[in-house]
């Protein structure tokens, strides 16, 4: 069963606790926080605060997807405002297995990231403890990018090696998601689904998510 997980990037911040809101009655299965410092990405956007503000109007899972240097010094932070799941990027840390290790001591989910020029077998010394790959399909820090084809190829292998080795962590993906691409992200081994101007932009966000969902379920 495919999960849609609405980007509250694309979201009016103005009232956040609506639109949460609506997602979730939506449909929505997970609500996913795009985290952005300056640094990592060029764009700046949540803090710990959006987080704990989310929080109030939802039960759903708070997927935070850290794009930050060091995410090792924000872990404690997020996961005290309420964070259900935190992914870091294996790029923005000396020690991806550590902080992973980090965030699973505190009985959260550990997701590892991978930006487009960040091959699959990067993150293979983690998959045995990863809760959830995150495979970037447009280059991180913008919202409503094009969706890069080419990483159909690495959902691919992530999907083969989780079916050699016999593990189960998810196969998420984050950009440029639209009718069209989530079914092929889907036929290639994806399980959740991250969108944000698609479903924003919609006439009715609602019944985009379920339209989403009727192509990966």
């Amino acid at each position: 069963m495919g999960k849609i997980a609405p980007s509250i990037l694309s979201a009016d911040i103005s009232k956040l606790g609506e639109e949460v809101q609506m997602l979730d009655q939506g449909g929505a299965d997970w609500i996913h926080v795009d985290v952005m410092d300056g640094h990592f990405v060029p764009n700046l956007t949540f803090g710990p605060n959006v987080v704990e503000a989310a929080k109030k109007y939802t039960d759903l899972p708070l997927d935070v997807h850290l794009m930050v240097e060091e995410p090792e010094t924000m872990i404690d932070s997020f996961i005290e405002a309420g964070a259900t799941g935190l992914s870091v990027h294996a790029e923005a840390t000396k020690n991806i297995h550590q902080v992973m290790q980090l965030i699973k001591n505190q009985k959260v989910a550990a997701g590892v990231v991978l930006n487009p020029g960040t091959p699959a077998s990067f993150v293979e010394p983690v998959l045995a403890i990863a809760d959830m790959v995150l495979v970037m399909t447009v280059n991180p820090g913008f919202g409503g990018q094009v969706f890069i084809a080419e990483m159909l190829e690495k959902i691919e292998k992530l999907a083969a090696y989780r079916r050699e080795n016999n593990l189960d962590f998810l196969i998420q993906v984050d950009g440029g998601i639209n009718e069209e691409t989530i079914e092929r992200c889907h036929e290639a081994g994806a399980d959740v689904f991250v969108a944000g101007s698609n479903i924003f932009g919609a006439a009715s966000p609602a019944d985009q998510i379920q339209k989403l969902k009727t192509l990966v379920n």
